[in-house]
Formats: C-alpha cells, sequence, structure tokens
C-alpha cells in the first residue's frame, strides 16, 4: 500500500507542478523516476515516451501508466495515471470557473504569453536532454533528423515515425550482419 500511495503522490506531484502539457513534464518525470525513485532506467523512459508518443492519449500520462504498470501491475498504473491527472482535474476545474471573468485582462494575456515561452524552453530542455541519451552515432543521428523533417515538415504521423524507426532498428543490425558474411 505505501508503493502505491508513493506512485500516487509522486505523480501528483509531477502533474501539479509541471505546466504546459506532456512535453513539459518529461524533465521532471525523467529526474523523479530516473534519478530519485529509481523506478526506471534512462533507457527505460525513453522507451516509454516513445510508445507513448504514438499510443492514444497524452504522453505524460501514457509515461506515468507504463512506470506505474511496471512497479505494481495494473493497479500502479491505475494509482499512477490517477496522481498525474488529479492536479490537472482541480486546477482545470478552478480555472473554468474563473477564466471566463479574466480571459480578456491585458495582464492574464501577457501572463499567458510568458508561460508559452518558458514551456518552449522546457521542452527544447528536455529534447536536448534525450538527444544526448538516443543519438549515439552517424545512423542515429541521421535517422533523427530524417524523422525531425518527416514530422515538422511533411507532417507524417508519429505512429508511423515510431514504426518506422523501430523497423529500420530490427534491420540494421541483419544488414550489418549480412556484410560480414
Amino acid at each position: 500500500m505505501k508503493d502505491l500511495a508513493d506512485l500516487f503522490l509522486t505523480f501528483c506531484r509531477i502533474g501539479g507542478f509541471t505546466f504546459g502539457g506532456g512535453y513539459a513534464m518529461l524533465p521532471m518525470i525523467q529526474r523523479e523516476v530516473v534519478q530519485k525513485k529509481r523506478w526506471a532506467t534512462d533507457d527505460e523512459v525513453m522507451d516509454y515516451f516513445a510508445v507513448g508518443q504514438c499510443a492514444p492519449g497524452v504522453i505524460a500520462v501514457n509515461t506515468a501508466t507504463f512506470i506505474g504498470y511496471k512497479r505494481r501491475g495494473i493497479l500502479g498504473g491505475i494509482v499512477a495515471t490517477a496522481g498525474v491527472v488529479f492536479p490537472s482535474l482541480i486546477i482545470i476545474m478552478i480555472i473554468a470557473a474563473f477564466l471566463n471573468n479574466f480571459s480578456q485582462l491585458p495582464v492574464v494575456q501577457h501572463a499567458f504569453e510568458a508561460i508559452r515561452a518558458v514551456v518552449g524552453v522546457l521542452i527544447c530542455n528536455a529534447v536536448i536532454r534525450m538527444w544526448k541519451k538516443t543519438v549515439i552515432d552517424k545512423i542515429c543521428a541521421l535517422l533523427a533528423i530524417v524523422a525531425f523533417f518527416a514530422s515538422a515538415i511533411f507532417d507524417v504521423s508519429p505512429i508511423i515515425i515510431v514504426l518506422a524507426g523501430g523497423a529500420i532498428g530490427i534491420l540494421l543490425p541483419v544488414l550489418k550482419g549480412m556484410k560480414k558474411v
């Protein structure tokens, strides 16, 4: 029971203290889950991010579900998911009650502009950290660049990009093995 409470409170803290959506939560998930709690390795969290990106739903919720499931099975997945969603649910209900009254105020609009800028920096920071840990050779760098352009310029679905990356990851060692023969 203590482990389930720890899962809930950890993901409740992540959900309550990160703003800007799922990607803004990635650095805090990595810090809490990998560095502090040691519930997963960097590689496992990267895998959860990748699968969470192509699965339906929000990446942070999907990642919380995977980590909770790894720790305590189905109940752990449910508890971690509830933890990451709970603060947002409460905060959104409070904001919704008051937003219509204040959204047109210049101070509120300026605050939202500043928050968006800061969240952009947090997302860039997460991308740089992930890049350093996942792009380990020239082939990975090429794949990352191709995936970026496929997504950013050609609007290719993340599912297709992740599946193509997985297929390439399976085929490359096979092709390298054929060259040695």
